[in-house]
């Protein structure tokens, strides 16, 4: 290390970012909500997301839009100028068959070239796309998620890149009236090709669609995880996701709105891949690669070769990932140096990033680079199209969503505890559920701000200057048998703070009971890495002695530093299978569903409160004497 890097990196300073300074107006009402609202311009909205394609088409042909592995693992790559050939020419050959504007295109398949051709393509002449999680084709048995989709939105057309992987739900599908079309393999149906879709010959009936789309056209259906009942379809305008592009546009400089370099997993059947990354690299001409890989023990290492080739200017991953990604920079002093050398900022989700991986990564950058990285984030949901706040100046903290955007109204009503219920208004909400006029208005308060079902706190209610605070979802608190509420949200971010790097992630259980236990994952490599076993088991890592000592330790730590009953963890059961995608414990975007955990998983709850601990079950050091079973 050189004398120029401090040797602590807390007090190295921070790369600049190329945006303005935070500001906010705030109003208190007398019933104890705040409105907030940003003072920043929102600035020229664009009228559709296809203005541009068609833009980038013409200044910039052959730039590189999209690139993605092949089969030799050599990147495939597709120019501005050939997608707006290749979208042009699906829209010709949809409307030759039959599908009219406010008809519906549903994709199965995940991220591909083809993917991004058949949405930008029914787009273009009015067709809705309808992106769905893999998962509801291939991870389940009965298709039942699939089959409500699909009864809701009575798809016209179906792509899946894979006719023989996607088979059953292809034929589920055309037997319910859907066009079938395939990029590869035989759905056993009747179908179309992909490549002569792609290669129609276009008329003016293509630009005659395209100059009917408007702002207040429905561009898609996103669906929510239906992680506490049935998926509902959000409907998605080109308003919303335009707006969402100004307001990003609005809290950049000019220098922060170069045409990006991205490498990007995150799923387009969810708001933040399919929205917010992939509109924000075509408006700007950038070039997005498809990452392969996938936050998980196993698959993240494609992840990592992906890196050591694109090196993007930012990095926008699931807090998940960045644990994995520390440790492959530590172990490779050459990537650090190259993945943070022209390294701008980083970001996460909404969900917490722990305060100790925080630090780790700044470590890292420091060694690499003599300064600090930003890391920015922003909050959001599908019904935002996504983005309603965010952090857009540098913050020392984490687990920060920022300040509201140019353009929305943020209304915090009060829950308890300086906790508040986030409320939004403004033109990139959603008018409603596609078909579900009964659920379109039980979302909306009586001033028709949307209820986000999230709770958030301001920093410093004194200096809201500061920003909010991710605090939990208002659903999953609970109250003890004592009556004492339980904030879930901080708690859990609070418990893997203080047991990092040994868990992986957690839900928080004790509802009705008398003290609060936790179901939690390991975190693979690093309980690997304290038993002095690479290859270690779920099962033999919640055996482990040292590891459960370890664990209990922190909890110790953690107990006397949070006394409350509703703060202090009683007892922990480490797993030993891995969430399920199947049975909605864990979504596309690697977050887990702690109500669907917690139903599924009921009689390991009980086993977690016996008398008598199972294996895998770890109290707090010193906490032998609770082990009297809480009523249930």
């Amino acid at each position: 290390m050189t004398a120029s890097i401090p040797e602590d990196s807390r007090t190295a300073p921070f790369r600049p970012l190329q945006s303005p300074p935070p500001a906010v107006e705030v109003e208190h009402r007398p019933d104890g909500s705040v409105l907030l609202r940003c003072p920043y311009a929102l600035g020229e909205v664009s009228n559709d997301v296809l203005t541009w394609l068609r833009t980038w088409s013409v200044a910039d042909p052959g730039r590189t839009m999209l690139a993605e592995r092949d089969g030799d693992r050599a990147w495939r790559r597709i120019g501005y100028g050939q997608m707006r050939l290749k979208a042009d020419a699906i829209g010709q050959a949809l409307l030759d068959r039959g599908l009219r504007p406010g008809s519906t295109l549903m994709v199965l398949s995940g991220n591909s070239i083809e993917h991004a051709v058949m949405v930008l393509g029914a787009m273009t002449v009015g067709i809705i796309a309808v992106p769905v999680t893999p998962a509801y084709s291939l991870a389940s048995k009965s298709l039942e998620k699939l089959r409500h989709v699909a009864s809701l939105v009575e798809p016209a057309a179906v792509f899946a890149q894979d006719g023989t992987a996607f088979a059953g739900a292809l034929r589920l599908l055309h037997d319910a009236g859907a066009r079938v079309v395939v990029a590869k393999g035989e759905p056993g149906t009747p179908h179309d090709r992909f490549d002569d879709l792609a290669s129609t010959t276009v008329t003016p009936a293509v630009d005659a669609a395209y100059a009917r789309v408007g702002p207040q056209t429905v561009a898609k259906i996103l669906f929510t995880s239906g992680s506490t009942g049935q998926p509902k379809g959000v409907i998605n305008t080109h308003q919303m996701m335009c707006v969402n592009q100004a307001m990003t546009a609005a809290l950049r400089t000019a220098a922060g709105e170069a045409p990006p370099v991205t490498l990007s997993w995150l799923p387009w059947n969810h708001t933040m891949g399919g929205n917010a990354l992939f509109n924000r690299n075509m408006r700007l001409g950038g070039t997005l690669y498809l990452d392969d890989g996938r936050p998980l023990p196993g698959e993240f290492e494609r992840t990592i070769a992906n890196l050591r080739e694109v090196l993007p200017a930012t990095f926008s991953n699931v807090p998940a990932a960045f644990g994995m990604l520390a440790d492959a920079l530590e172990a490779d002093d050459d990537f650090n140096r190259r993945f943070f050398a022209g390294l701008e900022s980083l970001s996460y989700a909404a969900a917490a990033l722990p305060d100790a991986l925080l630090n780790r990564i700044q470590r890292l950058s420091v060694r690499a680079t003599g300064m600090r990285i930003p890391f920015t984030s922003g909050y959001g949901s599908t019904e935002t199209a996504p983005m309603i706040t965010m952090l857009y100046w540098v913050s020392e903290g984490s687990n920060l969503i920022g300040l509201p955007a140019p353009g929305v109204e943020i209304k915090l009503a009060p829950v308890a505890a300086s906790r508040y219920e986030v409320r939004v208004r403004g033109p990139n909400v959603t008018p409603g559920y596609y078909r579900q006029p009964d659920l379109s208005a039980q979302a909306f308060d009586d001033e028709g701000f949307y209820c986000m079902g999230d709770a958030a706190r301001l920093v410093d209610p004194a200096d809201p200057l500061q920003g909010l605070m991710f605090a939990g979802r208002v659903k999953e608190d609970f109250k003890l048998q004592s009556g004492t509420w339980v904030a879930t949200g901080p708690l859990r971010a609070a418990v893997l703070h203080a047991t990092a790097p040994m868990l992986q992630d957690m839900v928080i259980a004790g509802h009705d009971r008398d003290t609060l236990g936790a179901l939690a994952w390991p975190n693979l490599p690093a309980c690997r890495a304290l038993m002095g076993q690479p290859k270690a088991g779920l099962a033999d890592i919640a055996a482990s002695r040292v590891v459960q000592e370890s664990i209990a330790a922190a909890l110790a730590r953690h107990n006397a530093a949070n006394p409350a009953s509703s703060l202090r963890i009683a007892r922990l059961m480490l797993l030993t299978e891995p969430a399920s995608a199947e049975d909605g414990e864990i979504n596309d975007k690697a977050y887990i569903n702690a109500a669907t955990v917690l139903a599924r998983r009921s009689a390991l709850i009980d086993a977690l409160y016996a008398s008598t601990p199972s294996t895998g079950v770890v109290l707090p050091a010193g906490a032998a004497h609770e082990l009297a079973a809480s009523p249930a």
